[in-house]
């Protein structure tokens, strides 16, 4: 065996010439590719993946987070070369939105000069007018050059074989039998696995196992091994290593996600690296086994253009396409600005001195708009305001008789408290009981489903049981009945249910507690301290710049979705609350206001909540518009007119948003009871796959006084975030929304950006063909192929056009700019959002009139209405 450490490209060897023995070879390796300056290449590459979250906390993320440190349009440049991935709509977007109006000449105009593109619109049109611009060249891996030669379909068939691969060794117990190898690291478990795979067999590839044998011990090893091997020079390392991941993009998306959760507690989670050395493996054995002079010629030309900066044309064709989505952008910002600005908003901004009938504070959720202004349509004497869903409470959640906690806070952010579910009034011995109750109950239904679905019973259990089950499909076709119990409540008897509830409360239901896992640097307290209370109710109530002038009731709520068969579902929750509903929120945080020890402590800080001021948690389901209310027990006594109204108001208000939203859902029958029984049919329908278009549309944040935009019809597009900058002393609170709030708004607006833009890579596909993969790791798009991530076709799409319009976030703070400033040069992350161009930043000017935008310069620009 040759035991030299490169394989020079015109080598006619076939077979893999190194010995993962060899202990000087790897010493060889090592100096060409310095394991420290290998590992901080190998690290920048992996931070470019963004997460994907599991199905059952399924929360919106930026897949160009990893990207955020490169100017908007220089990483669509990164984009194209890694993986041939658009950041743009095709031009024939464009042309339609230029032909009907969408894109105005004055905006085409004012994009051509902020472009520096000394072009007149006729010309620049005349240029566009080709479907397609050139693209740059991309990076290529060996199974695409080898496949390029052959014609056989190398770099899918290596992408089956991981993703079927990590499909197994990833399961959540979706598996009736788990893979032997969990308990090795990825990659360990991989070679194993691979030694025994008769895939590669089948596609030529007969001397797999030797070639396996002989890969180094340590993916690093293997890492430095492909890099040298393969000749990528170490300039371009970086973005090869991206490439090579992207194309396993999926699986090494769901890798990230679990490093990203060791990270939250300071630990460390390899498994993206591993992931990365697998794939490197792959392009190895191709690249030796299947070795010829054709492949060296055409890998030498790949490597020698893998540098190459796209000729001059090709660049300006890039930024044509650039200046369309700028000129698409300057469309709807000059509209929302109009309105904003308009002088007759400015005399509405104090705000008014009588008690409001009731105070409802809303998540900022854009589909909380259309309820909030039908709401104040119905009840003008309501006030409505928009906090985030979690409504401040930094905790985790532990459901009653779970192993593990949930976040119920964004992901960005550290849980300081662990809450349980417990049973209202029960003793320990009864809690104890209905825990015990509920595994067995879950322990035998998953019996059950295994025997069902095992290959020694499914097809004589179908002939023998299968026509009792056609009741239950007759209903659950009709939209009669759920097709599956709601997880929420799953195993719990059905007396029990409306007893559930979070307590602030520290108690022990035993082994529970000790198995949670942890997600924070140290244990989060369990439950909220008295101690504590105070200084958390006085934090949320001027986060929520509610400090006076508090409504006999007070509704805190949060929102959640009813859908069936939908994997996605959790994606229509609330991203505040980490993909969870926002129930939970609301129920800790109205029992903290309700506390009568809290308010003493609040009313020693200069906050006063009058003695008949109820808060009252609340979920508005989002696919209904219908709004539930909890934790009344007593109030009948003491607010039962106030009650009465309310449920009149609010059962107006969700009808109003019901027929708002019916044209979208392609309901064209003008009378509100068939609305209604159509959009609840929708809900319960497991073949429907429009039960409500979620977030789509999104386009603006604003943190304002709700006066700032009362009356504006804003079209469900806009989170809204209630904030008074004169009663934020110290601008905490201002600080608090730019570093949360907006980023998470930020993360979903590029969520569906992203997932419209490039559904291939960022999106899902088509949700028809999902088939749930590991319990709840993600989704195939059929039964095979990388795992999918971003959003279904369904939730963009439906059918004739594009239901949301990829829009960068605008983001109206209205606040000084000096202090925008300051939290702009404090935090990193923001400064990176707004000044690389992924979010459009406009300051709301209340002192002197007029919206101002915030340049890459840093230099404010005043905005002219038009």
């Amino acid at each position: 065996m040759n035991r030299t450490t490169s394989i020079p490209l015109h080598s006619t060897v076939r077979t893999m010439d190194f010995n993962a023995d060899d202990t000087d070879a790897i010493s060889r390796i090592r100096v060409v590719y310095n394991s420290a300056s290998l590992k901080a290449v190998v690290e920048s590459a992996c931070q470019r993946i963004v997460p994907l979250w599991p199905l059952n906390a399924f929360v919106a993320v930026s897949p160009y987070f990893g990207l955020r440190h490169q100017d908007f349009e220089q990483a669509g440049e990164t984009l194209a070369r890694a993986a041939g991935s658009p950041l743009v709509m095709p031009r024939r977007y464009y042309q339609e939105q230029i032909s009907t109006g969408r894109i105005a000449r004055v905006d085409l105009e004012q994009s051509l000069r902020e472009h520096d593109l000394a072009l007149s619109t006729a010309t620049f049109e005349k240029a566009i007018a080709s479907d397609t611009s050139p693209t740059i060249g991309q990076i290529a891996l060996v199974s695409n050059v080898l496949e390029d030669l052959d014609g056989t379909p190398w770099t899918g068939f290596v992408i089956e074989r991981i993703s079927q691969f990590s499909a197994a060794y990833f399961d959540q117990g979706q598996a009736i039998w788990p893979m032997p190898w969990r308990k090795e690291s990825l990659y360990e478990a991989w070679r194993h696995f691979a030694e025994i795979d008769l895939a590669p067999g089948m596609m030529g590839l007969r001397e797999i196992r030797s070639a396996i044998a002989a890969l180094p011990d340590l993916p690093m090893d293997t890492i430095a091994l492909a890099l040298q091997r393969l000749s990528i020079p170490t300039d371009r390392t970086d973005d090869f290593l991206h490439a090579t991941l992207l194309n396993i993009g999926g699986w090494a998306a769901w890798t990230r996600y679990l490093r990203w959760e060791q990270e939250l507690v300071g630990g460390q989670e390899d498994s993206i690296v591993d992931l990365l050395a697998i794939r490197l493996a792959w392009e190895l054995i191709l690249f030796n086994t299947r070795q010829t002079p054709k492949l060296e010629d055409a890998w030498r030309h790949a490597v020698q253009t893998m540098g190459q900066a796209p000729a001059r044309s090709t660049q300006a064709h890039m930024q044509m396409d650039f200046v369309l989505q700028t000129a698409f952008e300057l469309g709807y910002q000059k509209k929302i600005i109009a309105e904003l600005a308009n002088p007759a908003r400015q005399a509405i901004t104090k705000p008014d001195p009588v008690r409001p009938a009731v105070q409802a504070a809303f998540c900022i959720d854009v589909r909380s708009e259309v309820f909030r202004r039908a709401l104040e349509t119905v009840a003008p004497t309501v006030q409505t305001v928009g906090f985030a869903g979690f409504f401040g409470a930094f905790m985790e959640y532990v459901p009653l008789g779970a192993s593990d906690a949930r976040m119920h806070m964004p992901v960005l952010l550290t849980p300081g408290y662990r809450v349980h579910e417990h049973i209202h009034g029960a003793s320990d011995q009864e809690v104890g009981k209905a825990i015990n109750r509920r595994h067995q109950r879950l322990h035998s239904a998953n019996t059950w489903k295994a025997f069902k679905s095992s290959p020694s019973s499914c097809f004589s259990f179908v002939e023998s049981a299968g026509l009792l089950y056609g009741p239950k499909l007759l209903g659950d076709s009709f939209g009669w009945s759920r097709t599956v119990p709601h997880p929420e409540t799953k195993g719990i008897a059905s007396e029990l249910r409306n007893r559930l509830a979070p307590t602030l409360e520290a108690v022990s239901h035993g082994h529970e507690i000790t198995q949670t896992r942890q997600k924070s640097t140290q244990n989060p307290t369990v439950g909220i301290p008295m101690e504590n209370r105070g200084a958390s109710a006085e934090m949320i109530l001027k986060a929520m710049s509610m400090t006076s002038n508090f409504a006999r009731l007070i509704l805190l709520v949060g929102h959640g979705s009813s859908t069936v068969n939908n994997p996605h579902a959790t994606g229509l929750d609330c991203g505040a609350c980490a993909g969870q509903t926002g129930e939970v929120s609301a129920r800790v945080i109205a029992a903290l206001l309700n506390d009568p020890k809290v308010r003493k402590e609040l009313a020693q800080k200069g906050i006063s909540i009058p003695s008949d001021t109820r808060f009252v948690p609340a979920l508005h389901d989002t696919t209904l518009d219908k709004i539930t209310l909890f934790d009344i027990e007593g109030l009948e006594s003491t607010h039962a007119p106030d009650l009465k109204q309310l449920s009149k108001w609010l059962a107006q208000a969700g009808q109003l948003a019901r027929m708002e939203r019916s044209h979208l859902l392609g309901i064209s029958n003008p009378s509100p009871e068939i609305v209604d029984s159509l959009i609840h049919e929708r809900s319960r329908d497991w073949s429907q796959v429009f039960p409500e278009w979620g977030l789509a549309g999104n386009a603006a944040f604003i943190a304002a006084p709700r006066s700032r935009t009362t009356g504006i019809d804003l079209s469900g597009r806009a989170f809204l975030h209630d904030y008074e900058w004169r009663k934020d002393e110290g601008f905490g609170v201002l600080e608090l929304i730019m570093t949360a709030p907006m980023v998470v708004a930020n993360w979903i607006n590029m969520q569906y950006y992203g997932s419209v833009v490039d559904n291939q890579r960022f999106g899902s596909g088509n949700k028809v063909l999902h088939n749930i993969v590991g319990g709840a790791i993600g989704v195939f798009e059929g039964n095979g192929g990388d795992l999918r991530v971003g959003l279904p076709l369904q939730s963009l799409h439906d059918g004739k056009r594009w239901v949301h319009e990829p829009l960068r976030l605008n983001v109206f703070l209205e606040a000084p700019k000096a202090e925008i400033d300051r939290i702009i040069a404090k935090h990193e992350l923001v400064r990176e959002l707004v000044e690389n161009r992924w979010l459009f930043l406009f300051q709301i000017d209340d002192e002197h009139g007029g919206i101002y935008q915030r340049n890459t310069d840093g230099q404010w620009q005043r905005m002219t209405p038009n």
